[in-house]
C-alpha cells in the first residue's frame, strides 16, 4: 500500500481526528483558563478601580458641597440681596455701605480658601463686587457671553460647574480656572438680580488626583455632562489633538464599566457619575492586568504538547479495534455502488458499528424502495401523458366541427366557414405544437377561446359563453389542455341536456402561492353520488362522463403534487363549479433546472 494510500485510510484517519479532537479540547481548556484567569484579575482590578473613582467622587463632592455652601450664603444674604436689588437704598451713601459689606463679605471667603482665585457678584443693574478689591473687569470682554454666566441663567438659582477654562473677565488676569456659578434671586423669588461667581484654581483640581495611578500607565480624568474636560493628566494632549478618549461612549454610561478594542493598547474605563455633572473615570491599560500572562501561555503550550503525544500512542490502539469492521462496511457498500441492493450487512457486537450497520441496511432497503416507487410514478405519468394525448383530439367533435362547416358551406355561409375553420386550426395546432407540458396561462385561454368558439357556432343560441381573466394571471404557468376536458364534460353532460340557453363563465383567482381557474355552468348539474365518484380512480362513469375530467386532476396532482387539482361544487338542476388549483410558477421544473 503507498503512503498515500495509508494516509487515506480509516485507521490514520481515525488516529488524526483522535488527535485533531485532543488538541482542540486542549487549545479550548487551554484559552478557556487563560481567560478566565485574566477575566479574574480584571474583575479584581475592575472592582478596585471603581472603589477608587468612587473616593475620588466623594473627595471632589464635598470640595464641590463647600463651594456651593459659599453659594447659598451669598444667595441668602440680606445685604447683597438689597445691594443688587433696583430699588433697595435710598442715597448712593447707603449702596455704598452695602457694596463695602459685600466686598468684606466676600474676602473673608476669600482668605479662608486659599483654593479660591476669586469670588464674585455680578448685578443685573450693572454692580459688580469681589472678594479682590483690586481686580478690574476686563473692558473687551462681555460677561453675559460666557459659558459660566448663561449656564448659570438656565439652571435657574441652582448651583452649576463648568469644566476647566482661562477665565478672561478680569483685565489683566488670565487663571486656569474651573467656575461654579449660581443666579441670585429674591427671597420672594419674584425678582432675578444677579450672578454669583466663584472661580476655583485649577491646580486644587490637579493635585487632588493627578497622583492617583491605575497601573504604570493608568490614569483618571473628568468630563462634563456635555464631553467638555474639566481635568485631564494630559490635558495639553487633548486640546492638540495628539491624546483623544472615548468621550462619547463615557457619556452613554451613567456608572459602569467598558473596554476599547485598540488591539494591545486596549484601556478599561470605569465611569462614576457625580450629584454635580461631572463624570469621573478610571482608565487601566487591559495588558498590565496579568503581568505574568507570557509565563500562563509558556505553561498552557507545554501542558498541551504532553497530552497530545499521550493522545497519539492511545489513538493507536482504539483506531485498530474500530478500523476493521469499518472496512468491511466499506467492502459492502462498494457492492451497494455496483447496484446490488439485495445485500445485508450482518450487526457488529461493536455498539456504534453495529448502529451504523443497521442504519446502512435501512438506507439500502429505502434507496431499493424509492427505486420502484420512481419506476411506478413514471410509469403512471407515461400513461397520463398518453391518455392526456388521446384526450386532445376528439372524434365525435372533430366529426361534429366538420359536418358543421360543411353544412355552412353548402349554406354559402362562406365567412362562418372561415371563421370556424380558423378556431379549429388554431385548436389543433395548440394541441399538438411544441411538445411542451406547460404553458403560460395566456395561451390556455387562447385556446379554450377557440373551443368555444366553435362550439358556440354549432349550437348557437343554446349556448353562450364569458372568459373574465385578469392579466396579472396570465404569464404564470399551467399543464395544457387542462379548460377543454372540463368545458366538453359542461357542454355535453350539463348545458346540452338543459331546457334553454346555456352559459359557461370562465374566471380566475389567485392567493399568495396558488392560482385558481374557476370554470361555472348552469347545466343540469350533479347529484352527490356522481359528484363523490367523479374523480376516483376507477369511477363508474355515465357515457364516459368524467375521464377527460379524471385524466387533467391526476396530471395535475402528478405534475405539482397531491394538493393540486381538481375541487367539484355541483347542485342538481342549478349548475356546476369546477376549482382548478395549482402553483403560481413562471417557468416549469426543466427550465429551472
Amino acid at each position: 500500500m503507498s503512503i498515500f494510500s495509508r494516509l487515506r485510510s480509516i485507521q490514520t484517519n481515525m488516529v488524526l481526528a483522535f488527535v485533531i479532537l485532543i488538541l482542540m479540547t486542549i487549545l479550548i481548556m487551554s484559552i478557556t483558563s487563560y481567560y478566565l484567569t485574566k477575566d479574574a484579575v480584571t474583575s479584581k482590578a475592575q472592582a478596585y478601580t471603581t472603589e477608587l473613582v468612587k473616593q475620588v467622587n466623594y473627595n471632589i463632592k464635598d470640595y464641590v458641597n463647600g463651594m456651593k455652601t459659599m453659594s447659598d450664603l451669598v444667595a441668602g444674604n440680606h445685604t447683597v440681596q438689597q445691594y443688587l436689588s433696583p430699588t433697595g437704598f435710598n442715597s448712593l451713601q447707603e449702596e455704598q455701605q452695602a457694596k463695602i459689606a459685600v466686598s468684606d463679605m466676600l474676602e473673608s471667603m476669600l482668605v479662608s480658601r486659599t483654593d479660591i482665585a476669586s469670588v464674585n457678584v455680578f448685578g443685573y443693574g450693572g454692580q459688580f463686587v469681589s472678594g479682590r478689591k483690586n481686580l478690574e473687569l476686563n473692558p473687551y470682554v462681555d460677561i453675559t457671553s460666557m459659558n459660566w454666566y448663561t449656564l448659570a441663567q438656565e439652571a435657574g438659582g441652582k448651583s452649576v460647574i463648568s469644566p476647566s477654562h482661562v477665565q478672561p473677565v478680569f483685565k489683566d488676569r488670565y487663571p486656569w480656572v474651573v467656575s461654579l456659578s449660581r443666579e441670585l434671586i429674591s427671597r420672594d423669588g419674584e425678582s432675578k438680580l444677579g450672578v454669583f461667581l466663584v472661580d476655583l484654581n485649577f491646580s486644587v483640581m490637579n493635585d487632588m488626583v493627578k497622583e492617583i495611578r491605575l497601573g504604570q500607565r493608568g490614569y483618571l480624568f473628568i468630563v462634563d455632562s456635555s464631553g467638555k474636560i474639566v481635568y485631564h493628566p494630559q490635558q495639553q494632549l487633548i486640546y492638540s489633538n495628539l491624546k483623544s478618549e472615548m468621550i462619547d461612549k463615557v457619556l452613554e454610561i451613567k456608572n459602569g464599566t467598558f473596554t476599547s478594542d485598540e488591539g494591545n493598547d486596549s484601556r478599561m474605563y470605569t465611569v462614576q457619575e457625580s450629584d454635580f455633572g461631572w463624570k469621573i473615570v478610571g482608565v487601566s491599560y487591559v495588558n498590565e492586568l496579568v503581568d505574568n500572562q507570557n509565563e500562563v501561555r509558556l505553561s498552557f503550550f507545554i501542558l498541551g504538547f504532553i497530552c497530545i503525544v499521550i493522545a497519539i500512542i492511545i489513538s493507536f490502539f482504539l483506531s485498530q479495534r474500530v478500523s476493521q469492521p469499518i472496512k468491511q462496511l466499506q467492502d459492502y457498500m462498494k457492492e451497494v455502488e455496483k447496484g446490488n441492493f439485495d445485500i445485508h450487512v450482518p450487526v457488529s457486537k461493536t455498539v456504534e458499528i453495529g448502529r451504523l450497520a443497521r442504519a446502512f441496511n435501512i438506507m439500502v432497503g429505502k434507496i431499493k424502495e424509492l427505486m420502484s416507487q420512481v419506476v411506478l410514478d413514471q410509469e403512471q405519468k407515461r400513461k397520463s401523458e398518453i391518455n392526456a394525448l388521446q384526450a386532445q383530439i376528439n372524434p365525435h367533435f372533430l366529426y361534429n366541427t366538420l359536418d358543421s362547416i360543411v353544412w355552412m358551406a353548402e349554406s354559402n355561409k362562406s365567412k362562418e366557414v372561415v371563421l370556424m375553420t380558423s378556431a379549429l386550426a388554431k385548436l389543433f395546432r395548440a394541441s399538438i405544437g411544441k411538445g411542451e407540458e406547460l404553458v403560460a396561462i395566456r395561451t390556455e385561454i387562447e385556446h379554450i377561446t377557440n373551443y368555444l368558439m366553435i362550439q358556440k357556432m354549432r349550437y348557437k343560441n343554446k349556448l353562450d359563453y364569458e372568459i373574465e381573466i385578469s392579466d396579472t394571471v396570465l404569464d404564470y404557468k399551467t399543464i395544457k389542455i387542462i379548460l377543454q376536458p372540463i368545458v366538453e364534460n359542461a357542454i355535453y353532460h350539463g348545458i346540452k341536456m338543459k331546457h334553454g340557453p346555456g352559459l359557461i363563465r370562465i374566471t380566475a383567482e389567485e392567493t399568495e402561492s396558488d392560482i385558481y381557474l374557476i370554470v361555472e355552468d348552469n347545466g343540469n348539474g350533479m347529484d352527490e353520488e356522481k359528484l363523490r365518484t367523479l374523480l376516483l380512480s376507477s369511477p363508474k362513469t355515465e357515457e364516459g362522463r368524467g375521464v377527460g375530467v379524471r385524466n387533467v386532476h391526476e396530471r395535475l396532482k402528478l405534475y405539482f403534487g397531491p394538493q393540486f387539482g381538481l375541487t367539484y361544487k355541483s347542485t342538481l338542476g342549478v349548475g356546476t363549479t369546477v376549482y382548478i388549483q395549482f402553483p403560481k410558477s413562471l417557468q416549469s421544473l426543466e427550465d429551472s433546472e
